[in-house]
């Protein structure tokens, strides 16, 4: 390797371990060879030496999936392109179920496995046992058989990336750490080192455990936190075979696979140890740590279970190293929000190697080519909140975040740890009320609420939850009378100036155009007409916009929206979301009991839907918007934080007479459904256009030129060949999440994006993609049969292009 710092580089990576190796890798291959890695010791030294190097295929969801499949492929051909040993091997895996509600959890799984093309078997447990005898099968319900998964060697894969780089031009140091990021305008502009600094186009933050502090220096928010982990090592065993597939117990929080004739267990406890609060010492490398035989007392005994060779064979290492977590389990990929051209790949969660090549190819394409190249809301850091980089907060979540990875993947499941960092004024009163609160964005939200005599307590399951029946009194409330909900955690923007028309109506597929007061529901989009967000936009003087937005995607709708602002243009945006509360109030019965706490005409001639007015409410001024999620008459009240208390009180008091019922999350959801009304992040990304989401009415086709108008009058021609469906199982009991596949005519068509139960239908509901290699008609999708897949067991379904609920929205223009 060549030793001499260059002065410029068109791309500078920090960190050398498997992924900095694989960017470096993928980004020779696009021909971008103007590339620096630079590794502050020995390549592999951070986390990548130590990894056990599984080589997973199915992840939780189609894109992640997606990107480890690609992996794989990779990998099966890394060795013969780069002549480097990869000690790559496709042995498959083998994931057991200790009880019934594993084994739906595996079967789920499976069911999603064949929308992408992964070869599944769901098997007995006598067939489990076959495939690894040495493994007690006696309290095992069923297991799944993945043929394609395999191993590698991680050291040794890493020096084929690195090699492969090099072969194109890559230059890659090791010895030479980074001490600082070199800004101008706004923007990353090099590197500096010890022996000297380095101009650069492109600054990667590859850095591992150490990508915090790298981000800090920048002034970007990378939230992750490193914790033990641990393995062992057994001696060698007679019977333990190279071919032995991995298998995986994650009722047993543990993992095996074959190491030199001998077994490798490695843990996912349940309470981890996070590890480097006070930092990460200078000269740290191939850092092991210390043996803690008592921490992993529970883990020992349930591999002592499942394996019971492990307990008369010697143990010849235990190993204890560091490893680095992030929130909410997912990796960090993507340009930063707060500084341009400054990217970032970190945080892996201890899936580092079978998401390396993916998460190479997509950045390399991400900074080739200015976006990303696929939807990759999952992983990318601007869904991060700032608060998030908080130390104490990382500490806390790295205690439960590591062993989430091995536990149940319940729907609704809520985080336990670093809760309360945002909270509604209203917290206290919806407490008091029964609420049950989850978790988003660090919001505490109310789900649900319990009636009297009823902890607010979840209780998961993959069949009807204990909250179930709760929900749907409240679902009910809102349908037949009226429901109120607490939805400040709604993000605000003003877009203020000038031009700021001007912006918004090039982003925004609606006419924004509109007279003052009048509230428009727009998607905003990107030159592809993919949607970048679902949003409503209100004009509040003929210079002044309200744009509101989910809690999840604060951090990123606001970077991008003033990314689209264009030198020269004069328009500021300004994140108030911290103050303003909003309350819903929706239901028939809305209009009546919001009549007996304000002055204002709420006719429908006097305040038509679509519109918002400052209104009096008790003794305060609000900004009522008639708008709704849940398909129903009602207003969204927003208001200043300080008045929030005062404006609840005098709702509820009012709403005694009429029966006002707290309404949480889960309901909103329900209602959402059976209206057919899309969430960003599930129905709709940047890869899909208004015109697949079947959301062309909001779009104006007869403005002038707007982001993505000539894809979208292209479609509009032409047709889709992916168009979102509205679907019901006909039989009552299953219920929809998301991933399920969807058969048309016994053949796997679209998968659902999200579900819920219906009430009011009075059925599982989903939302999903249909895709065609004609363009989808009407005719079409009413021609077909329908089936839902749900753990391995097709349901039938119905299809329309129509939502289930008042299809003709007479309801919120009563």
């Amino acid at each position: 390797m060549s030793q001499t710092l260059p002065t410029h580089a068109h791309v500078v990576i920090i960190g050398g371990g498997i992924v900095g190796c694989s960017l470096a890798y993928h980004l020779t291959r696009l021909g971008i060879t103007d590339v620096l890695l630079l590794e502050r010791k020995t390549l592999t030294s951070g986390t990548t030496w130590h990894a056990a190097g599984l080589v997973g295929q199915l992840r939780a969801t189609q894109n992640m999936t997606r990107l480890a499949q690609y992996t794989s492929q990779l990998m099966a051909g890394l060795e013969a392109e780069t002549g480097q040993a990869t000690g790559f091997v496709q042995n498959g895996s083998i994931s057991v179920a200790n009880n019934q509600e594993r084994f739906e959890e595996l079967k789920r799984g499976a069911s999603m496995a064949r929308v992408f093309g992964l070869e599944v078997e769901v098997i007995t447990p006598r067939e489990a046992a076959a495939k690894w005898p040495l493994m007690n099968a006696s309290d095992l319900v069923g297991a799944v058989w993945l043929p394609g998964d395999g191993r590698t060697n991680p050291a040794d894969t890493t020096l084929a990336f690195a090699k492969g780089a090099r072969q194109k031009g890559a230059v890659i140091l090791e010895g030479i750490k980074v001490t600082g990021i070199v800004q101008k305008n706004g923007r990353a502009t090099g590197v500096t080192t010890a022996q000297g600094d380095v101009a650069a186009e492109v600054v990667v933050n590859c850095a591992g455990m150490w990508a915090r502090e790298v981000g800090q220096w920048a002034g970007v928010n990378v939230p992750l936190h490193a914790a033990e982990h641990f393995y062992i090592v057994t001696e060698p065993i007679p019977g333990i075979s190279k071919d032995l597939p991995t298998l995986r117990d994650p009722g047993g929080y543990t993992y095996f696979r074959e190491e030199v004739g001998a077994i490798l267990a490695g843990f996912f406890e349940p309470v981890a140890k996070p590890w480097g609060m006070a930092g990460i010492p200078e000269t740290a490398e191939f850092i092991r740590l210390a043996e803690d035989w008592a921490h992993l007392d529970t883990a020992l005994d349930a591999m002592a279970h499942r394996m019971p060779v492990t307990q008369t064979a010697g143990i010849h290492t235990f190993f204890n190293g560091p490893e680095a977590f992030t929130p909410d389990d997912r990796y960090h990929v993507g340009e930063s929000p707060e500084l341009k051209n400054f990217y970032v790949a970190a945080g892996f969660n201890s899936i580092g190697i079978q998401s390396s090549g993916g998460a190479g190819k997509v950045l390399a394409e991400w900074i080739k080519h200015g976006r990303p190249p696929m939807d990759l809301w999952d992983v990318d850091i601007r869904r991060n909140q700032p608060f998030q980089n908080n130390r104490r907060y990382l500490h806390d979540r790295t205690v439960e975040g590591l062993g989430l990875l091995y536990a149940m993947h319940w729907p609704f499941r809520q985080f336990e740890t670093s809760r309360g960092v945002r909270q509604s004024p209203l917290h206290d009163r919806l407490a008091k009320a029964g609420a049950c609160f989850g978790e988003a964005a660090g919001w505490e939200r109310a789900n649900w609420y319990a009636p009297a005599g009823v902890e607010p307590v979840y209780h998961y399951s993959y069949k009807r939850q204990n909250w179930f029946e709760h929900s749907a009194a409240e679902h009910r409330a809102v349908r037949e009378n009226v429901g109120l909900f607490d939805q400040t955690s709604f993000v605000n923007f003003l877009l203020q100036g000038p031009d700021a028309l001007t912006v918004l109506n090039r982003v925004c597929g609606n006419q924004i155009d509109v007279p003052a007061g009048k509230l428009v529901y727009t998607q905003l989009l990107n030159e592809r007409g993919g949607i970048e967000g679902d949003v409503t936009v209100t004009r509040l003087a003929a210079e002044s916009f309200m744009i509101v937005d989910a809690c999840w995607q604060q951090n990123r709708t606001y970077h991008w929206l003033k990314d689209q602002i264009r030198a020269g243009e004069f328009a500021v945006l300004t994140d108030v979301t911290s103050a303003y509360a909003t309350l819903s109030v929706m239901g028939p019965n809305a209009r009546a009991l919001l009549s007996t706490v304000t002055p204002a005409d709420l006719s429908n001639a006097a305040f038509p839907y679509g519109t918002t007015q400052q209104i009096e409410l008790g003794y305060a001024l609000v900004r009522a918007a008639r708008t709704t999620y849940v398909g129903e008459l009602g207003w969204e009240l927003y208001l200043p934080m300080e008045y929030a208390q005062h404006v609840y009180d005098t709702v509820t008091a009012a709403g005694a007479a009429f029966g006002l019922r707290h309404c949480g999350y889960h309901a909103l959801n329900s209602l959402r459904m059976e209206k057919g009304y899309r969430h960003w992040g599930h129905d709709l990304s940047d890869e899909d256009t208004p015109i697949e989401a079947g959301l062309g009415f909001a779009v104006k086709l007869d403005k002038p030129d707007f982001n993505g108008r000539a894809v979208l009058l292209r479609q509009k021609a032409e047709g889709v060949r992916k168009r979102l469906v509205h679907f019901a199982l006909d039989d009552p009991e299953p219920l929809l999440y998301h991933n399920e596949p969807i058969w048309r005519d016994g053949r796997i068509v679209g998968h659902i994006t999200s579900g819920m139960f219906g009430h009011t239908v009075g059925a599982a509901l989903g939302l999903g993609y249909l895709h065609h290699d004609e363009p989808i008609t009407p005719e079409w999708v009413a021609a077909g049969r329908y089936e839902i897949e749900v753990a391995t067991e097709r349901v039938p379904a119905r299809a329309s292009l129509q939502p289930f609920y008042d299809p003709a929205g007479r309801r919120i223009r009563a």
